[in-house]
């Protein structure tokens, strides 16, 4: 691979995958709605609504990473979120498959399990939520990402497209951590989404590990930390707001993270660095 084509690429994820490709040695397609004063490739406007406009702005490049989409259940109407990011992923791939591009990495997300932005909150089946969990959401975001990962596993069906799905949890900065920090007090706050979190560096470098690997087909990945986002130990958490969870699939350490990294770190070899405990 020479050149990867980067959609979103003016976001927080996007721009600082599309600036570390380049420090790797690699040419790199901006796509995006805006330019962005942090890059310096070369960056193409584009509607991804559009297969036309997609088809021409990720011509030349040897792989993609998608990471263009409405990024919440907010903002905008339900309809326009999930048709947005429903049609933007299938056009990125149907785009790479009609000029023989055999390398996808896709931005999913951990609300796709349902418990972030569930109007009526329910309880995980089991923990540590993993790959194998249910996919339950009660509203559109979460749906647009059940439905991506399904595309994406089409296109693998269809003409061996390797496609990495990554169901990346809350991104974090170093700036945001330290808000976070100051919040502790109340660790209800962040029950909906388990206290999962993925500093933006560990997305960064998981994002690129799933780029560069080879022999995965089609896979959803669980990318988040391996601790939680609160200064209670896990156990505590769990007796206090998930006590009606009965099927505990191991016994949690310290802080230990609810949601799991594991498979990632199996076949990217990836593990994450950064914890909001850096702050301290």
């Amino acid at each position: 691979m020479k050149t990867i084509a980067v959609t979103g690429a003016s976001g927080r994820v996007g721009v600082r995958v599309a600036q570390e490709l380049q420090q790797q040695g690699y040419e790199v397609i901006a796509l995006d709605t805006r330019r962005s004063d942090k890059l310096r490739c070369k960056q193409v406007t584009v509607n991804l609504s559009d297969l036309g406009q997609v088809i021409s702005g990720i011509h030349g490049a040897d792989a993609i990473v998608h990471l263009g989409a409405i990024p919440s259940p907010t903002g905008y109407t339900y309809e326009h979120i999930f048709a947005n990011n429903v049609n933007s992923t299938y056009n990125v791939l149907e785009a790479a498959s009609i000029l023989g591009i055999q390398k996808a990495v896709i931005a999913s997300s951990e609300s796709s399990y349902g418990f972030c932005w569930a109007p009526t909150p329910f309880d995980p089946h089991y923990l540590p939520v993993d790959e194998a969990h249910p996919q339950i959401p009660q509203e559109c975001y979460g749906l647009s990402k059940i439905v991506n990962e399904q595309t994406a596993e089409m296109f693998h069906r269809r003409n061996g497209m390797q496609v990495v799905a990554m169901r990346y949890s809350m991104v974090t900065t170093d700036e945001d951590l330290k808000w976070h920090r100051q919040t502790f007090a109340d660790p209800s706050r962040y029950k909906n989404i388990l206290w999962s979190y993925i500093h933006v560096d560990d997305a960064v470098s998981a994002t690129i590990a799933a780029l560069t690997a080879d022999g995965l087909g089609y896979v959803s990945l669980g990318i988040t930390s391996s601790d939680t986002l609160s200064d209670w130990e896990t156990e505590r958490l769990l007796a206090e707001f998930y006590p009606e969870v009965r099927e505990l699939r191991k016994r949690f350490e310290g802080r230990e993270a609810l949601v799991s990294n594991e498979l990632a770190g199996r076949l990217l070899n990836w593990h994450p660095v950064r914890s909001w405990a850096d702050e301290e």
